[in-house]
This record gives C-alpha cells, sequence and structure tokens, in this order.
C-alpha cells in the first residue's frame, strides 16, 4: 500500500519522524498556551528558559558522567540531569516573571511583550558569554543503534521522546483536571479578579504556571539535545515554532497546544516529503501554517470564538 506514492515502510518511517519532532514541539507548548491562558501575553524568553535548563542538565550530566560505571549508572545520571534540568528552568522562569513580567502586568500589552523580547536577548547573550558559543554534544545515555520495525529504522532515543513526552503531556492534563491547584489554574485562567475573591492566591497560581511550563521545556530542551546539540541559541527556533504550535492548536487551550504540536511535526515531516522541499527550507512550512491558521481560524482549531455581550 503507497500512500502519496510513498512505501508503507517509508511511510512508518516518517510517521514516527514526524511523531517524535510533534511531541517535543507540544512539550514546549505548553508552557506558552499556560501563560497566556493565565496572563494572556506570549512568553518570547521561553525559548532562551529552555536553553538554560538544558545547560544546566549538561553540566550536571559530564559532572558525573562514567561510561565505565556502566549502562544503569549513566542511565540513573541521565534521569537526574533531566529532573535538574527541569528545577532549574523552573526556577528561572518563577525569577523572569517575578522580575520582568509581574511589574507590568497592569502596563498596555506591549510593554510586558517588549520585557519577555528583551530577557530572551539577555539571556542568549549571557549563555554565550559564560558557556561560549561553540555548541557542546549531549552523549546518548544509551546505546542509540537503530531498530529495524516493519522495514522502517527507528532509535530508542525516538522511542524514549514519544514515551516521556506521552507521559509529561497525561500528566499535565491530569494536574490540571483533577488537582485543587489544576483548578485554581483553570479558575484563575477565567478571571483572576473573582478567583482572587474566592480564596485564590493568584500570585502563587501564576508562579506556579510558569514553573510547570518552564520545566516542560527543559524536558524538550534535553531531548532535543541528544538529537542535535547544546548551544545559546537552541531555543530560539524550537521556541519560535512552538509558538505556532500553540497557535495552530489554539493558544491558551493545553489540548490545542498538546494537538497543534503533534500536527506540526507531521506537516514538516511529511511536507518535506511530499513536496520535496529542501530540509533546510523546511522551517517555511511551520510558518506557512501560521499564515493559513491566522486567516481561516485565528482562535485555533480546539477553541471556540466566544461573544461578548455589553
Amino acid at each position: 500500500m503507497n500512500l502519496f506514492n510513498i512505501p508503507s515502510n517509508e511511510l512508518l518511517q516518517h510517521l514516527i519522524n514526524g511523531l517524535t519532532l510533534g511531541a517535543i514541539y507540544s512539550l514546549i507548548a505548553l508552557g506558552y498556551t499556560m501563560v497566556y491562558g493565565i496572563l494572556k501575553f506570549i512568553n518570547f524568553a521561553h525559548g532562551e528558559i529552555l536553553m538554560a535548563g538544558t545547560y544546566a542538565g549538561y553540566y550536571f550530566y559530564y559532572f558525573l558522567y562514567d561510561p565505565s560505571k556502566g549502562a544503569a549508572y549513566t542511565i540513573g545520571i541521565f534521569i537526574a540531569a533531566l529532573v535538574i534540568a527541569m528545577i532549574a528552568s523552573a526556577i528561572l522562569g518563577v525569577v523572569i516573571e517575578k522580575v520582568a513580567y509581574k511589574p507590568l502586568r497592569k502596563a498596555p500589552r506591549l510593554a510586558p511583550l517588549l520585557s519577555a523580547i528583551g530577557v530572551s536577548i539577555i539571556l542568549a547573550n549571557l549563555a554565550a558569554l559564560f558557556f561560549g558559543t561553540k555548541s557542546k554534544k549531549f552523549e546518548y545515555p544509551f546505546n542509540n543503534s537503530s531498530m529495524d520495525i516493519g522495514g522502517s529504522s527507528i532509535t530508542p532515543n525516538q522511542l524514549m521522546i514519544l514515551a516521556v513526552g506521552l507521559i509529561m503531556m497525561a500528566g499535565l492534563k491530569l494536574f490540571v483536571d483533577r488537582t485543587r491547584l489544576g483548578k485554581a489554574m483553570r479558575a484563575t485562567s477565567q478571571n483572576q479578579p473573582v478567583a482572587a475573591l474566592m480564596g485564590i492566591n493568584v500570585n502563587l497560581i501564576i508562579s506556579l504556571t510558569f514553573a510547570i511550563g518552564s520545566a516542560l521545556a527543559a524536558v524538550a530542551g534535553v531531548l532535543i539535545a541528544l538529537e542535535y546539540k547544546v548551544y545559546p541559541t537552541m531555543g530560539t527556533m524550537a521556541g519560535l515554532k512552538a509558538f505556532i504550535a500553540a497557535v495552530v492548536g489554539g493558544i491558551g487551550n493545553i489540548s490545542g497546544a498538546m494537538l497543534g504540536g503533534i500536527i506540526l511535526g507531521l506537516l514538516e515531516t511529511f511536507g518535506v516529503v511530499i513536496l520535496g522541499i529542501p530540509q533546510g527550507l523546511k522551517d517555511t512550512i511551520a510558518f506557512s501554517v501560521l499564515i493559513l491558521i491566522l486567516l481561516l481560524r485565528p482562535s485555533g482549531i480546539l477553541m471556540k470564538n466566544i461573544r461578548e455581550k455589553v
């Protein structure tokens, strides 16, 4: 069976590639959509928060890295490095919110947007100053030799990305839907003044939102670093594409961010194959999708247009 003249074994290969890429976009997009859902502004420093967490995980990993101690030890310190990356990004996200965004909550919407852009430039330049501009390789904690599955070449790292992405997204969805803090986040998103009158600590919820979104971005950053490298501007394009994914799904909607990331990953992967777009120009697919969404359904796939009565 051939779809778009793609053999079935290659179809599975491209499907796995697209889902892997989409899982990473989804994890990053969740940070954008959670912040927008509560504060109604875009945290354009999100990609740099991802980068900072990845550096923290990288240096922790290589501080303890010793392949002679066996695979179990290496995988253990990798998991620890992933946790360190999440903690570092979460702390940085909260600090940035307190310093650069909180004083501007009542300012015109352009002010926090410009502040976010300024923070992103500062973080990228500080990373270049302290860590250098040369990219660093994040070694796999396991044997990443490809496996033949149904005639397709799948790597353990791809399976790990899919598994980690699914666990993180499912965990976040359960947290938001089933816990008291999750309900408080939803209430704050709907109406901050009313949520405060109901006894919800709005400042705490906003900080928690930044912490969770930043931690998820750090997970995505480490997963990206395994496949590529760590460098000061690694979060720029990944952040922009994740923002597009959030817009595609409906920014402010958690399920929409997940769906948008998967859709964008699949469109990028199959767009290169079906349309014959060179790998170096595949970024044009994401921005073309953004333009189409803004023209045809600016509220996103899963968002509904709400009419306000005056």
